[in-house]
């Protein structure tokens, strides 16, 4: 398991890219949510309302998951950013590996 972290300019689009991953069983949960960001872009410290969108996939579809972000994605460079999971909770962890047996 592997989370991607991902951020978006508006919740409308974080919920457009969560939503195509789930339909196409590339995720097996994404969560949204309001963050406060400042970054250098070009030389300059820049600030900005984002959504981070956190997807919880298989490490073996990282680089579909990837496509369609960039697919979808209005930054010019999209933050996606993939960091690997080294303990979950059993149960949940079950319950994740079944879902993401479903991808097609």
């Amino acid at each position: 398991m592997i989370i991607v972290y991902v951020t978006c300019p508006s919740k409308k689009e974080a919920e457009k890219i969560a939503s195509s991953l789930l339909k196409k069983r590339l995720a097996g949960c994404c969560n949204i949510f309001p963050v406060s960001s400042r970054y250098l872009w070009k030389g300059k410290i820049e600030s900005a309302k984002e959504h981070a969108l956190i997807i919880k996939t298989s490490e073996k579809y990282f680089k579909k998951v990837e496509s369609e972000i960039k697919k979808l994605h209005s930054y010019q460079i999209p933050t996606i950013e993939g960091w690997k999971v080294t303990h979950a909770e059993k149960n949940y962890a079950k319950w994740f590996d079944t879902e993401m047996k479903y991808y097609k």
